[in-house]
């Protein structure tokens, strides 16, 4: 049996008694297989799940999707059903912030303007303040995110540790197609021929993932990811294409890194991530 949650009365009444521990999965809804991997990592480590479901218009800029932006809340209380989550919180804007917008809000500092910051001015302003106030609500013992946000992970690990606060935050690997594609809940916004494009990301990841493993170093490997990507070819335009260390600083010379891309696919922002692991440099002279 699931509960649905509305206010922060309701909330608060609800978990107060509870006797174990709980996990809270944040989401938008337009729930899809990416976030059931979500959930079922959040029901292997807590007594109880509890899934946010809420718009946020923090971090939508003016001329995103947020009215478009898909609202599913029958099917979605479904997908949670299934996987055995105990509660869903789904507030109101007005709940949620009842006194309009925030004037306090998250820095998110230097990082915030980075790749998603910088083509979305504003955005993880928005992502961390709503992410701080359901931490502060839900006072759960872990939240689980999906690694597809990669960046939005990496500050929320950050925000935690910089903050104090006492919850232990799990990322996901990024749930695919059998193509590829990683799922997110924009992918229906694409058309038959766009979804053909949007395929674009994930061969310029896996290409530069295999250029690193060869040893052609972190330029080789975003040199070969570009080609894969073949911007100008595929009806995919590129915003970004980086790689990174694991804390998205710079990539390293061999070990564990990042590469990241995002891209317009006809009117629709799509982003993907892989972790890549670069190998020392090949030799290139004769001994």
């Amino acid at each position: 049996m699931i509960e649905v949650l509305r206010t922060r009365a309701e909330l608060a009444a609800t978990l107060a008694p509870l006797p174990g521990s709980l996990a809270v999965v944040m989401t938008m809804g337009a729930l899809h297989s990416g976030h059931e991997a979500l959930l079922r990592a959040a029901r292997e480590r807590a007594d109880f799940v509890l899934v946010t479901i809420f718009v946020n218009p923090l971090q939508f800029g003016p001329n995103e999707d947020f009215d478009r932006y898909p609202r599913t809340l029958d099917a979605d209380l479904e997908v949670c059903r299934a996987a055995g989550v105990q509660y869903v919180f789904a507030p109101s804007r007005e709940e949620l912030y009842p006194d309009g917008e925030p004037v306090v809000r998250v820095d998110p500092g230097s990082l915030g303007e980075e790749l998603e910051g910088a083509s979305r001015p504003g955005f993880f302003n928005g992502v961390l303040t709503v992410v701080l106030k359901l931490l502060n609500l839900l006072r759960p013992d872990v939240a689980i995110f999906g690694e597809k946000d990669y960046q939005q992970l990496t500050m929320v690990r950050r925000m935690v540790r910089d903050l104090e606060l006492d919850v232990e935050i799990v990322g996901v690997p990024t749930v695919r197609e059998p193509d590829g594609l990683a799922l997110s809940s924009r992918n229906r916004y694409l058309s038959a021929e766009d979804r053909t494009s949007a395929l674009r990301l994930s061969a310029a990841l896996r290409a530069g993932a295999t250029a690193a493993e060869d040893g052609r170093g972190a330029d080789g490997a975003l040199a070969a990811a570009y080609r894969a990507f073949g911007e100008g070819t595929t009806g995919a335009k590129l915003d970004y294409l980086v790689l990174t260390d694991p804390h998205l600083g710079p990539a390293p010379a061999s070990g564990p890194a990042r590469m990241l891309v995002a891209a317009w696919v006809g009117g629709t922002r799509l982003i993907d991530n892989l972790p890549v692991e670069l190998a020392p440099a090949a030799r290139t002279t004769e001994e």
